[in-house]
Order: structure tokens, then sequence, then C-alpha cells
């Protein structure tokens, strides 16, 4: 029973596979209420979708926030006992206030602006919209195409949310992002200073911000703005304490880079950095889902969106803003216009047949009921109500489902193949699959779509309220500034300009003309043509060494995107086992998305292979690729694939992309190209050595099949090999697509250049830290007896180290061998860790250490050796023993628990979470993925949907972390129960030697692994070994946990 003393009121009820089967959680919930819980929330109620990790997540949240909105429901409705009380939901629609519930308050207010946003559009005459708003903290940006954008998936202050929210994507800048220097870049956010202290201007000891920017710029004008500040909240923004800091920032840059800038000069620079990010947002959310962001106008809302509209348009090639009426409060507008709203959705998980089909439609009926049901319940009269059906379709085998309007097969079908083309430019040969439906029931508001007063014609140029002084175009100008209230109806106001109103301020940036439409929008258009090419010349220069910085990692980010929205496999596209990555000429590394670190520091010898392998037999269209370890590859799993960038006319490599993603299946002893015994490399599976995978832009479908299919120990799934491949190409191609752009607008030399000063920037702030790192040496022993010895010696006057292998053992006999390339992705992964800043990982953080490498070793063996191991655990204790030499922190796992089990039917691979080490002022981490590898398992209930297997449990190990001042990370007990006959194969480390602890902190526990069979009997199972299993058999995987690090504290 609860008590009264205990804090306990609230429970969620979730169990496996409860979204189709909810009669245990029912019973479950039965019994939660009778123990005294007052709100109990049920993941079948709160969200019948399959995936439990995301379901689990909403139904928690509901059943925390659930309580706390109806408190304060009951507040607001007993002050207004007359008035019909409604709520905005996440969603977008209004609900009355007894059913207002926490799962759909997550993003209500955005909501509301996306809502307002597509109101005013529309009655502006546009029906294709980017929705910018942009307040004190952050901005939000949407999508509207006549229907409102929901998501059934998102990710909330790192809570996977699984409800229809409105699709909004928020990006940390905002008028109040901190303003930083670090001595060699400008930093924009992502920190922000909030309400309190508020931007410098505030009068309270802020940080300098974007908001000091805009009033240093004269964009703000404090004449022209609330006096709401100081101890009686009656002063002006401060303009003094701006200008002083910003002349004493200039200062500093001009001491740190010999660059001399006026203040003026400096707050245009953080300004550029700020509108990149926003445009960087906005393309997540338009280009990345395969729209034409040229046919869309921009619609700016919020108290500072109206600052930035013209610069974010210019930034993604938009000719047309929209900053509607009443934009400062548009959220709160947009909820007053809303509809009443209820939604309901529900799993089918069938292929798209007829019979299905008539199963769909039934649920769509009994949904669209129970909707109706709930609006009448909300006093929406019936007639006010219409109902709209959606079916969830994917292709069978991928996780991508696309929502499409109920209707027979071939209308459905063909709306998927159009929405799937325009997303992911291609289709696949496979059946459809109804993963869920979705019906909405609209209760009209009757609201009008009239925001505005009645506005008086004036046509023509409008006459300013009076003159500012502004900096454009690198100089202080005098500018007009109008009162928006002033404006009549066909007003025109030519950039330079300024437009103040009560809530908001918006900048007509030259080359833009703002002019009043019918219902008082403010229509701004580019009326001159944007500079084609910008003018940056080649010295490094500190804003656009933070503008290039963003450019190249966002690249990156988009390539990954591509890969993961177009890949077949679930090891891709599910657990993101991949990495994208681009290079200049020579092969360096120079930015990358944060995929896997094992990926991303050996990729750069994949790249030069390809260009020493190749040279001047390159040419535009070919493709390559390699997974071969003895020529640039680390393991045959990790296939890269690697498309050179020539020049203008074909000249000349001037960069390369690239794209590496773990092959489940390549061939090999085993299913899952794990295998546990191999002795040499060919054992392993295919070998890509620099294979020409596209040639002259044709794709070599047909030859590179036969080498998937005729190699000693062929590919097991060459079909999902090939697709996955074209994923690849696909991913880099839209890398060249942006490189070309970048390269159209800044020119190719300043591209390269900007190149070399991201890579010097970042080998800068790794000799920062070499300089006050002491010498060091460990040896690293692993289970099977052998030894990783390194030594660190600094020369802290050079600012470089040494790291010398000598004393590792020789080469394997076994696959624990580990080329070269996993050592530098090593050592590049453990430097990077040690810089408390946000650096690309690159190769200019190798440029200060020289690795030393014994030829003939298990970390430089020669061919034809076996490595598949090498790659995955053999890094990780070359990270153990590098951590250990430096005295950083204690070990985590060492191990990544590789596990991959499968047959002639299904191949599975996945790496299990384990604790992570503690250090100086940190505990471990419990249950997480460490160190080389940042892949996630697939959610248990898509796990037995797509395998025949059972997840029995899974459950943090409790007490397997070391102990310690700081203790370790505890690891996890995983047990998979097998309904069919497999192979399954462990490559795991610290079952017999533990992760070491640190400064008197004791090591974690061993792991352990073994099967339970059918009959009871149990049978252990060494770290690195291969078992036959039958249905009914249960592996079970106990992963060691971290390290502690000092003395435990009695």
């Amino acid at each position: 029973a609860v008590h009264e003393d205990d804090g306990l009121r609230s429970a969620a009820v979730v169990l496996m596979h409860g979204y189709c089967h909810p009669a245990h959680e029912r019973a479950v919930a039965d019994a939660a209420r009778a123990a005294g819980f007052t709100q109990v929330s049920c993941s079948h109620e709160v969200s019948p979708l399959i995936k439990l990790v995301p379901r689990g997540d909403t139904t928690v949240v509901d059943a925390y926030l659930s309580p706390i909105l109806r408190r304060y429901v009951d507040e607001v409705a007993a002050e207004l006992r007359s008035v019909r009380l409604m709520f905005m939901q996440s969603n977008g629609g209004l609900r009355e206030a007894a059913h207002f519930r926490g799962k759909d308050a997550v993003l209500s207010g955005p909501a509301g602006g996306v809502v307002g946003m597509a109101r005013t559009s529309r009655q502006a005459g546009f029906h294709r919209v980017i929705g910018f708003d942009m307040g004190g903290t952050s901005t939000d940006v949407s999508h509207y195409a006549g229907a409102f954008e929901r998501a059934l998936g998102t990710q909330v202050a790192g809570v996977r949310m699984r409800v229809p929210m409105m699709n909004i994507h928020t990006v940390a800048a905002g008028g109040g992002s901190v303003l930083r220097f670090d001595g060699s870049r400008y930093r924009v956010g992502p920190d922000s200073a909030g309400a309190v202290p508020g931007p410098a201007c505030y009068r309270r000891g802020g940080p300098l911000t974007v908001t000091d920017a805009q009033v240093m710029l004269g964009r703000l004008q404090p004449a022209h703005f609330p006096a709401v500040f100081g101890p009686h909240a009656d002063q002006p923004l401060d303009t003094e304490v701006v200008r002083e800091r910003f002349a004493r920032r200039a200062e500093e840059v001009r001491e740190a880079t010999g660059i001399d800038r006026t203040p003026e000069e400096v707050a245009a620079g953080y300004l550029e950095i700020a509108v990149l990010h926003m445009a960087n947002a906005v393309k997540k959310i338009s280009v990345q889902r395969g729209h034409d962001i040229t046919r869309y106008a921009l619609t700016s809302f919020g108290g500072a969106g109206g600052q930035h509209a013209c610069a974010v348009a210019d930034a993604l090639g938009v000719g047309t803003v929209i900053v509607p009426p009443l934009a400062g409060v548009l959220s709160a507008y947009g909820i007053g216009m809303a509809d009443a709203t209820a939604l309901r959705e529900q799993s089918v998980e069938a292929e798209l047949t007829a019979p299905t089909l008539a199963r769909v439609r039934e649920l769509c009926d009994s949904l669209a009921a129970r909707t109706r049901a709930e609006l009448r319940a909300d006093s929406v009269p019936d007639d006010a109500i219409t109902t709209h059906a959606r079916v969830l379709l994917r292709y069978a085998g991928t996780d991508a489902s696309l929502p499409v309007p109920l209707g027979d097969l071939t209308t459905m079908t063909a709306a998927f193949e159009r929405e799937h083309r325009a997303r992911y430019a291609f289709t696949m040969d496979k059946p459809l699959v109804a993963e869920a439906v979705s019906v909405e029931a609209v209760g009209a508001s009757g609201a009008r779509d009239d925001a505005a007063r009645a506005v008086p014609e004036a046509a023509g140029p409008a006459e300013p309220y009076a003159t500012v002084s502004m900096f454009t175009r690198g100089a202080a100008r005098p500018t007009p500034l109008h009162r928006r209230r002033d404006l009549r109806r066909r007003a025109t106001v030519t950039g330079p300009a300024v437009i103040t109103e009560d809530d908001a301020t918006t900048v007509v940036e030259p080359g833009w003309r703002a002019t009043v439409g019918e219902h008082g929008h403010l229509l701004l258009t580019r009326v001159t043509p944007r500079a084609a090419r910008r003018a940056a010349g080649t010295d490094v220069d500190p804003v656009l060494l933070e503008v290039f910085n963003n450019l190249f990692m966002a690249i990156a980010e988009q390539m990954g995107v591509r890969l993961e929205n177009t890949a077949h496999s679930v090891n891709i596209k599910e657990r993101l086992d991949f990495s994208c990555a681009l290079f200049d000429a020579e092969g360096n590394l120079i930015a990358n998305a944060p995929h896997i670190p094992v990926h991303l520091g050996s990729m750069g010898d994949s790249i030069k292979e390809v260009l020493r392998g190749s040279g001047d037999a390159l040419r535009p269209g070919d493709v390559r690729a390699i997974n071969d370890p003895y020529h640039g590859g680390t393991h045959l799993p990790d296939v890269t694939v690697v498309t050179p960038v020539f020049g203008e006319h074909g000249t000349g490599i001037e960069f390369l992309v690239a794209s590496r993603g773990h092959h489940a299946e390549i061939g090999g002893l085993t299913p899952g190209s794990m295998p546990a015994f191999s002795t040499t490399v060919r054992e392993e599976g295919v070998l890509f050595d620099n294979w020409p995978l596209v040639r002259d832009g044709v794709f070599r479908e047909a030859e590179t099949r036969e080498l998937l299919t005729t190699a000693p120990y062929p590919s097991r799934d060459p079909d999902t090999n090939l697709a996955d491949l074209r994923a690849q190409i696909a991913a880099n191609e839209k890398g060249i697509a942006e490189l070309r752009r970048m390269t159209d607008e800044f020119g190719s030399d300043v591209v390269r250049a900007y190149m070399g000063h991201v890579r010097r920037n970042a080998e800068e702030s790794v000799r920062r830290i070499v300089a006050g790192l002491s010498d060091g040496s460990y040896r690293y022993r692993t289970d099977g007896g052998h030894t990783i010895e390194v030594a660190v010696r600094t020369d802290r006057a050079a600012r470089s180290a040494v790291l010398d292998f000598t004393g590792t053992s020789p080469q394997l006999p076994g696959n624990f061998n580990a080329p070269a390339s996993v050592v530098t992705a090593a050592v590049l992964y453990v430097f990077r860790t040690l810089v408390a800043d946000d650096i690309p990982l690159n190769s200019g953080c190798l440029e200060p250490l020289d690795i030393r490498v014994p030829e003939g070793s298990m970390l430089a063996p020669a061919p034809p050796a076996a490595t598949v191991a090498g790659n995955v655990e053999t890094s990780q204790a070359i990270t153990g023993a590098l951590y250990a030499a430096l005295g950083v922190q204690a070990e985590g796992s060492g191990t990544m628990n590789n596990l991959t089990f499968g047959n002639d039917r299904v191949q599975y691979y996945e790496t299990v979470a384990s604790g992570s080490g503690a250090g100086d002022g940190f505990d471990g981490a419990d249950a997480v993925q460490t160190h080389m590898t940042n892949s996630r398992l697939t959610d248990p209930e898509v796990l037995e949907w797509r395998f025949p297997v059972r997840v029995d449990s899974f459950a943090v190990r409790e007490g397997s972390g070391g102990a310690g001042h700081w203790h370790g990370g505890d690891g996890v007990v995983r047990r998979l129960r097998f309904l069919e006959p497999m192979t399954v194969t462990l490559l795991t480390g610290h079952r017999e030697v533990p992760p070491y602890g640190m400064a008197g902190g004791a090591p974690g526990a061993l792991g352990a692994n073994a099967v339970e069979r059918a009959d009871g009997t149990v049978t252990a199972l060494r770290g690195v070994d291969s078992v036959e299993v039958g249905p009914g058999d249960v592996l079970i995987m106990r992963t060691p946990g971290g390290g502690g690090y000092g003395t435990p504290v009695r």
C-alpha cells in the first residue's frame, strides 16, 4: 500500500508488447490503484504503438506530469468558473481542461506557434512555408505545406516521446545565446543567459549575447524598445555596457590573432555565426527531408525572429519572408486560433494486403468513433467534427515509416512511393507493411483567420518615423526607422531599414523590400540578387573559422542523415553503426558527424590507400569500396565507400567524401561475419581491396554481386550488401552536393584553405592539452594473456608527445590483431576526449603526436592475419592502456561485448552495454556503450518482431561497478531466448582480467557468458566462443562493470 509519507503517488505501467496485448497492463494498473496510487498511466493507453523504450518513456512522462497539470488546471478553472477552458496540446489541437494529459503538454507552446504560423501564412496567400520562431534561449523551426507535419517519434530534452507532436526542430540559438571567444574562434551558444541575468544590456550583469550584438549594431534601438530594466523596471536597454564589453572583446581578438576589428565588426561576426546555426536547423526539417526550400517562404515570428529573418533567408536561398501581425506573441495567438482535436493511434504491424486493409478500415472506423466521442465530451457539436485517417507504411525490414491517407491499395501504394522517392530519392522492391493507423477528429473552432485590423491603403514608399544609425555592409549608416502601426496597406519599406512594434523588431536588410499586405502582414522580398560568391580571403579569420567549422560538420551530418534514411539493414538504419566524413585532397580527415569513434579515426588510412592505389586512374564519376585491413581497412564488416570530388572541368581531386557502414553479413566462417576462431582474414568474409564500385557514374552491380557471392567465404545476404552500398553512395553524393554549394559561394581556394585552418585549430587545442600532461606508461594484459604496452613521453616545450607501443605482444594466431589504423583511431579518440571544448575530431589532433608501433606486433600485423576482433575488442584495450598511462580515469568495461547470431535465413549483430569507468570528480555511468563504440541496441519489441528470439530480461547488473571515492558504472545482464536453431558467436573481453580501478579505486566486476539449455542445464562460455543453440535455449551475458577511482570512503 502507498503511505502518506513516502511521496509516491504516480505509477507508470509498461509491459513488453502491451500495445497489442494490454490485459496484463490492465491487471497491474488495477493492483496499483488498489494499493493507493492516485495516478496510473498505462502504456497501451498512452501510446499504443510498437517500441518499448519510447512508449515507456512517454508513459513515465505522462505519469509524472499529469498530476502536476491537473493541480494547475484545477487552480485556473477555479478562477474562471464561467469560462470554457481549453488547453493546447503538443499535436496542435485544443482539449477541454478535464481531458488534458501530461503526455500531450510537452511541446504545447511551440505547437501554438506552428498553428499561428500556418493560419497567418495561409491568410497571406502562402501554403508552403518554413516556420522560424526565434525567442530568448532557442529557435524552433517547422515545415508546413498545406497540412500540419506531426512526428510519432520525438526526443525532447533526452526523453524519447512516442505520441503525435508537431514536427519541430529546436536549435540552441536565441537572443540570449552567449557570445564567447576561445582564442581562435568566435562561439555562439549553446549556453544561454536566460531571463535572469539575461543579456548584458538587461542591466543585471549578464554576459554578452546575440541580443547585445543587435544593440551594438543599432538593429535594436533602446528608444524604441520597452523600458522595463533596472532595479525599478523603468530603464531602457543599457547601450553603454554593450559598447564597453564589445570594445573589450575586440581587444581580446586583436591580442590573440593580430586581427584588428572594430566592436561593431566583432558583433557582426557573431551574428553571422548565429544565422548559420539557424539556417542549418531549417535544413534539418526541409532539405534533409527532400523539400526544395527555394519554393517556400520563411514565416518569421517570436521576439527575435524579425531581427534575423532576412539574413537566414539569404543563407537558405529563400526569397520571401512573412512577418505576420502579432509576430512577437504568435504562439499565444495560434493557441487562440486552434481547432479542438482528438488523436488516436493503434499498431497494426502487418503486410499491406487486401485482408490487412479490411482490418485497417475497421480499426480506423473504431478510432474515428472514439475520437468523435472525445470531442463531443469536450462540447464540440457533432456537425462541426470531421475525421481524417492515415496509415503509416514502411517497406518490410526497414524502420522508416511514412503517413499516407487511407484509401485503396493502389492509391496508398502510389502515395507512399511518391513520398518515399521525394524523401529518400529511391523506392524498393519490397512488400509494404502497415505499421500503424492514426485517426484525427477535428472540431472546427470557428475562430477567424484574422489577426489584424482593417488596414487603410497608402501605396508607395512609407515615410519613416525617425532616422537612426545602424551598422550594415561594413559601416554605420543613417537608416530609416518605421513604426509598424503607422504603415498602411501596400506601403513599401526598402532596406536597410528598421520596423518596430510593441512586441518585436524587424530588420529589412539591404537588397530586401517590405510591403504591407492586405491583412497587415509584412511581406519581405529580395529585390536585388544576392551575391553569387562571398568575398573571403584564404588567411585565417576567427569568424570564418567558426563558420567553416560548422559548415564542414553540417556536411558530414547531412551525409549521415542520408545514409540512415536510405540504408536497408537494421545494423545501419536502426543501430546507427556507420560514420560519414570529409577529407582534403591528401586524405586528411577534416570533419565528421559524431558517429562511431573507431571508424572515424581510421578512415583516413582508407582514403589514403585509395589515393595511393588508384592515383591518376580516378576520374569524375568513380567510387571505390575498401575493407581490406592491409590496405586501409580495419575489419571486413566495416566497408568504406570513397568518392573523390574533382575541380571544375574534372581537373584534379580537390576533396574526398566517405561513408563507412558495418555490414552485419559480409561472409566468413559464421553468420554475422564476426567469427570467434578465424585465423586468416579471408575466413572473415569478402575483401574489397580498392574495389571500383562505380565507374564513370555507372554502378557495377553485376561485378560487385559476383565478388560477394564467389569469395571463399561468400556473403549470405548480397542483396542487403548491395542495397547498403547504394545508400553509402547516396550519402557521398549528398556530401558532394553540399561541398559544391560551399565552393560556389566561397571559391575552392578559400574552402581548401579553411580545411587547413580547422585542422590547425584542432592541432593547437591538442597541443595545449599535451603541454599539461606528465609522462606515463602501462602494461595492459588481455584475457588471452597478451600485452599492449605503451609509454607516453611528453615534450612540454614543443607541446608534443611520443606514444611508443614497443613491448606489445607479437602478431597473434587468432583474430585479435589490430591494423595500425585502429591504433591511430584509438589515439585520436583519447586525445580528443582530453580537450574540454567543441572542436572537430580531425587529423589535426594527431599532429602533435608521434605514434610508434612495432611492425609484426599485434598492433601492426602482416597479412593474412585475422583482424575481426581487433577493430572491436583490441581498440577498446588500446584505449584502456592509453587512459591508464595518462592517469586520466579508471577503465570502462574495456570491451564492446560483441554478439552475433544467425543462420542461413537471418543474421544479427549487436554490441551490449556495460559500465563506464570513474574519474576524479565523477562516477562511472551504468549500462552505456563506452569509448570506441557509439551504437545503440535495437528496441526489444522490434528485435522480437523481426528475429526468432525473445528478450527474457535486460537489466542493470547491480554492484558490478568498482568501489571507490567515485564508483564505477554497473554493467548489464542480458538474456536472449532463441526460437529456432542458430549459431551464436561471442567476441567479448574482461571475462578473466577485470577492468582496472585507479588511484585506489577497485576494479570492475568480471563479465561472464553462458548458455542455459532448454532442459535447464547451464554451460559456461568463454569470452571468445561460438556455440550452436536450439529452440528454448537462452544466452546469458553479464557484462563487466567500470573501475572505481580513489580510495573508498569508509
